[in-house]
């Protein structure tokens, strides 16, 4: 029993690195981390969509599989729906800041959280957890992402996993498992992309190009649930 237990949470942790790999996520975080100027922002911004995605799946899913049901076609494209229309929207913001030069990264700014004002450097718009910033819009957008995961994911697992208990772990080795795969890709991919956006002239073409893939996923993923809705 422990062997089948540590090998299904293997391959849950396997299953959600390649998760991250899925076109639609590879999308969405390449137009936010796009023209930073250090791999470590870009780690920084995809761990904050990984969080999002993690807690949402462990939320929606967790409860999903714990009530042993799935969610119904309508609700389900729906969801997908508004993961398609978040792309799209990140492709047009995308093409916007390629149009005024790219984003100004890195830099150190002064902001205030309540009574207390500070100064570091990273995404201007975030939150602190603890000693921890997490940049606020990844996040948003790993909830959806997980949102419209969840029901598919809750429904495999329930039909694979015997006690919930262990479903709802697996659920939650499999977020982890993702959240990882993004930091990770995004760690390697970041230093060669970080060292062309330290160049200006190619910080606009940077974002361009992943906001002009963003559009395209985003559009091809919304296509077919139209059609399924206007049939």
């Amino acid at each position: 029993m422990l062997a089948l237990s540590l090998s299904a949470c293997l391959l849950g942790f396997a299953n959600g690195m390649r998760h991250a790999l899925e076109p639609d996520h590879l999308a969405a975080v390449s137009t936010l981390v796009a023209g930073e100027r250090s791999a470590g922002a870009s780690v920084r911004y995809a761990a904050a969509w990984g969080a999002g995605h993690a807690a949402m799946l462990v939320v929606a899913g967790g409860a999903l599989a714990l009530l042993r049901t799935d969610l119904p076609d309508v609700a389900s494209d729906g969801l997908e729906l508004v993961v398609a229309v978040v792309l799209i929207a990140l492709g047009v913001r995308g093409l916007a800041q390629a149009a005024r030069g790219g984003r100004s990264a890195g830099e150190v700014f002064a902001h205030a959280h309540g009574d207390q004002t500070h100064a570091h450097a990273g995404a201007r718009d975030h939150l602190h957890v603890s000693k921890w910033t997490v940049a606020r819009l990844p996040f948003v957008v790993g909830l959806v992402h997980g949102l419209a995961g969840s029901g598919a994911l809750a429904a495999l697992v329930a039909s694979h996993a015997g006690p919930s208990a262990f479903a709802v772990g697996f659920i939650a080795i499999y977020a982890v498992g993702a959240a990882v795969g993004m930091a990770t890709l995004a760690g390697v991919l970041g230093w060669p992309l970080a060292r062309l956006a330290r160049a200006p002239r190619f910080v606009p073409v940077l974002v361009g190009v992943s906001a002009i893939a963003s559009l395209v996923v985003g559009i091809a993923w919304a296509t077919p649930i139209l059609v399924r809705f206007a049939g």
